[in-house]
């Protein structure tokens, strides 16, 4: 309903924006019967409180409001818990902050004795709940340590969408792997990491992940407490970092999602820049290379990475992005080799077939002799059938 802008060279203590601009913040709440306050920054819990008092109506900060986002985008078990834990995490040390109500004395049962306050009780519930969610969130880790070990014992390389959120991350993912996850212009659309399998022009198979969107200033609790959603990212071996070169934005964004990746470790990993939307640009600004320059230079990083521009929603570009993939996961090079498998071996031959381009095939009494192109890692693993 409204909207304000301060510049001041320091936050005020008390309530962030000074008493003054207070005062001309509740003048419009009242003006407008707003019954939200929402500040673009993290507010301390004295300053909740103060305002709120202030204003007379509810107040809540960037934190939290990614934090009821969050919750409204949960659909796993998993990404349930880990909501939970970032919102509790940031509500104990606002409990202070809520009121008389939170003074008075208990004395029922689950409580210490008539002396314990309300406070105390509400703050030990919150540090057992914490603990809960802590223990559940560690088994769900195992588990998906245990998946992801399963699929490392197979020769896949894995490949993380990266990017800022609404960049387009879902809608290339369902192109690329015809997968059906949910793409939506909202922001945290995807919370939960989602793994396919995708075949690269060379026939060589590789993981692909769709992960959680970034965005600037993204507060230290949430990075914490989506761990496990972002081991996905690094772990893998190259990231597809897909911009929305439509947007005025795009080299800031770039910029913090760059950031992010350095915060989690990640930095280093070998990335594509995906410059997508392609079909919202006009003809003449459709120069890969040229777009990548401008984008990198605007963030203030020196990127020598390659970038294709695509389109996730009409399919221009895609299979660009497919051999550029090819050839940047240099890790598992293609090779030619000649295999020669005992026919009761069956399993082995299906193996290869799975994630090699055969060429030829030849049947000599009970063995079985193929041609074909494969990574290494599948090389070394059949090493024992190989004869040339």
């Amino acid at each position: 309903m409204e909207k304000i802008i301060q510049l001041r060279p320091a936050p005020d203590p008390a309530t962030l924006i000074g008493s003054g601009k207070v005062d001309e913040l509740k003048r419009l709440v009242e003006a407008q019967q707003a019954d939200l306050v929402i500040f673009d920054r993290e507010l301390s819990p004295t300053q909740t409180r103060n305002l709120d008092r202030a204003l007379h109506c509810k107040v809540i900060d960037r934190t939290q409001l990614i934090l009821d986002i969050f919750a409204r985008r949960a659909r796993t078990r998993e990404g349930q818990l880990q909501v939970e834990l970032a919102q509790l995490n940031y509500l104990l040390p606002r409990l202070a902050g809520r009121g008389a109500e939170m003074s008075r004395l208990g004395g029922g049962i689950g409580t210490r004795g008539p002396g314990e306050t309300q406070l105390e009780t509400d703050r030990r519930r919150i540090f057992r709940r914490i603990q809960r969610i802590q223990h559940d969130l560690d088994a769900v880790r195992s588990g998906r340590k245990i998946q992801r070990s399963k699929r490392q014992s197979v020769p896949l390389l894995a490949i993380a969408l990266v990017g800022y959120t609404n960049a387009g991350k879902s809608t290339l993912f369902n192109r690329l792997t015809h997968a059906g996850v949910v793409a939506d212009a909202r922001m945290f659309a995807t919370l939960d990491p989602t793994v396919r399998q995708l075949t690269l022009p060379s026939n060589r198979r590789v993981l692909l992940s769709d992960t959680v969107g970034f965005i600037r200033n993204l507060p230290t609790t949430l990075v914490k407490a989506f761990r496990a959603t972002l081991e996905e990212v690094t772990e893998s071996a190259l990231h597809l970092h897909v911009v929305d070169v439509s947007s005025p934005l795009a080299a800031e964004q770039t910029a913090h999602v760059l950031k992010v990746l350095a915060e989690i470790g990640a930095a280093e990993t070998p990335h594509l820049l995906v410059l997508n939307k392609a079909d919202l640009l006009p003809d003449d600004q459709a120069d890969p290379e040229t777009l990548r320059r401008r984008i990198m230079a605007d963030a203030g990083e020196v990127c020598q990475s390659r970038a294709v521009i695509v389109s996730a929603r009409t399919g221009y570009g895609i299979e660009n992005l497919l051999n550029l993939i090819d050839e940047a996961l240099p890790a598992d090079p293609i090779t030619r080799a000649l295999f020669q498998f005992p026919i009761a071996h069956g399993s082995s031959l299906h193996f290869l077939h799975e994630h090699g381009r055969v060429t030829h095939t030849r049947y000599k009494e009970d063995v079985c002799e193929v041609e074909a192109y494969v990574p290494e890692s599948v090389r070394r693993r059949l090493s024992e059938y190989v004869i040339e």
